[in-house]
Formats: structure tokens, C-alpha cells, sequence
């Protein structure tokens, strides 16, 4: 999580240093700066996710509905890569966020070796950490 807000910040000032130099003054500056902030923060918050429910009420739920089931966390930029890549699909699978349910972190755990690594996507029998988009793809029947 540290690399990734490093990460930000790099790029909002890359972002401020661009448009300095293109709109050539501050005001002009700040507005884009304000905008990039926003996309920022929009991007790392669960506004793009569907509501997490507990870790019980999303495994039956994707058993149900026989779709993915999906743990992650805000923040994480590569469940940010997976919910852009699945486009509308992503909002059929089932989101269960690890840092709003103790139970689905220890589910997590329990397939990575104690770590909480996310994206960790169960379909079926099967289950995979940080899958290629087109494997999750594939699992929505």
C-alpha cells in the first residue's frame, strides 16, 4: 500500500509539473490538480465496487448466482486493474472487501499463506490470486 501512494503522489506532481508548464499560469494549475485528486480519489474508494456483504452472505450469493466471488480492499491498485478490465461484467461477480469482514481476510489468508493478498478470486472449486482478467472472464457461465 506504501509503494502505491508513493506512486500517487509521483503522479500528481508529474500532473501539477504538466499543466504549469502547458496552461502557464496557477489557477489553471490548481484546477487540474483538483480534478486529477478527484479521479484519484474516486478510483481507490469503493464507489466503483458493488456493496460488500459479510464473507457467508457473498459465498452463498456466488453460489447462487454462479459467478466469481472476488476479495479485495480499497486501495489496491490491482483490483482496481481487475474491475476496469471486467468493464460491466465486473458488477455480476460478487466483491467481498477483506477490511470490512474479518472472515473473508482469514479466507484469503487461509489460500495465500497468511497473506492477505487481493484480488483472490474463487470460482467454483477453484480459487486464484491476482488472476488474469480473461480467466475471470471465463468463469461467468
Amino acid at each position: 500500500m506504501r509503494n502505491a501512494k508513493q506512486w500517487v503522489i509521483a503522479a500528481l506532481a508529474a500532473i501539477a509539473g504538466f499543466a504549469l508548464v502547458n496552461f502557464g499560469n496557477i489557477a489553471s494549475s490548481i484546477v487540474v490538480m483538483v480534478l486529477a485528486v478527484v479521479f484519484v480519489l474516486v478510483l481507490t474508494t469503493p464507489v466503483l465496487y458493488p456493496r460488500s456483504l459479510s464473507d457467508d452472505a457473498s459465498r452463498n450469493q456466488a453460489t447462487e448466482k454462479s459467478v466469481p466471488l472476488i476479495y479485495w480492499r480499497p486501495g489496491c491498485i490491482f483490483c482496481l486493474r481487475l474491475r476496469v478490465a471486467l468493464l460491466l461484467r465486473g458488477k455480476k461477480a460478487v466483491w467481498a472487501s477483506i477490511r470490512q469482514d474479518p472472515a473473508a481476510a482469514a479466507r484469503v489468508r487461509s489460500v495465500n499463506d497468511g497473506n492477505e493478498t487481493v484480488p483472490t478470486v474463487f470460482a467454483g472449486s477453484e480459487h486464484r490470486t491476482n488472476p488474469d482478467p480473461s480467466w475471470v472472464l471465463a468463469q461467468f457461465v
